[in-house]
């Protein structure tokens, strides 16, 4: 098999448990990120100067690539022969596909105010922490569908706030019933298929929750995700409040 088609499993095997096919903050990632920024700003100062009808086109399109490119991962796997449970889109992320389709099907505030708290911040630190870099290289399928789904996930609530949406802070309380809700039964299935989304059943391949572990021992390491939250939803809705009260 190819070194572009093979996953975490394979690698493990053939490199050795630990292998990243590149450091963090090397030259690859910076270039990655650097694509990914370019990509975003543009895309956003397109949307800004478009009328209503090419916006509604470049929000239609910019859905259609995050299906795609989450159907191309699930698609290699399968046919390859490497699919287990772990490639279900039960990550918060694919789930904020899901929730990206939904918005641009019905137009729902609460979307957008998920989509703006939760996965700008979320796609965000996962292209600035990566947790897929244990692949045989970087131009593998899982590392470039890493990379431009996430860049596509920050992309999409971007359009919206640049498309006027603003949001509010009464909806957080909406956000926090999305996040918990969803992240229980995902907890309880996380054990009976050895998953683990969300990074609710084990700390490890993550930088952050590794660090969470580092701080608060691994038996305890999911409670650093509450001072986590807090801190980007602060982030996320602070300038909001300023900009509200300077009014």
């Amino acid at each position: 098999m190819s070194d572009f088609w093979k996953s975490y499993d394979i690698t493990a095997l053939e490199y050795g448990e630990g292998y990243q096919c590149y450091p963090l903050y090397g030259k690859i990632h910076r270039i990655e990120l650097a694509l990914s920024l370019l990509f975003i700003v543009g895309v956003a100062l397109w949307y800004k100067r478009s009328g209503a009808k090419l916006r509604r086109k470049i929000l239609v399109g910019v859905t259609g690539l995050l299906l795609l490119d989450e159907a191309a991962l699930l698609l290699g796997m399968a046919l390859t022969g490497q699919w287990n449970w772990s490639y279900l889109p039960l990550h918060l992320c694919s789930i904020n596909v899901f929730v990206c389709l939904y918005n641009t099907l019905f137009d729902q505030n609460w979307c957008k105010e998920e989509l703006y708290a939760l996965c700008i911040p979320g796609a965000a630190l996962a292209l600035l922490c990566p947790s897929w870099l244990d692949v045989p290289s970087w131009w593998t399928l899982i590392n470039l569908h890493s990379i431009s789904i996430h860049a596509l996930l920050v992309l999409y609530p971007v359009l919206l706030v640049v498309g006027g949406y603003r949001p509010s802070v009464r909806r957080v309380p909406q956000v926090l019933a999305f996040l918990f809700g969803s992240a229980l039964p995902i907890y309880f299935l996380n054990k009976p298929l050895c998953t683990n989304f969300y990074f609710l059943n084990n700390p490890y391949g993550n930088v952050i929750t590794t660090a969470f572990t580092n701080l608060l021992g691994e038996k305890y390491y999911i409670l650093g995700f509450l001072p986590a939250i807090a801190a980007a939803l602060a982030l996320m809705y602070l300038p909001w409040v300023a900009a509200a009260r300077r009014k």
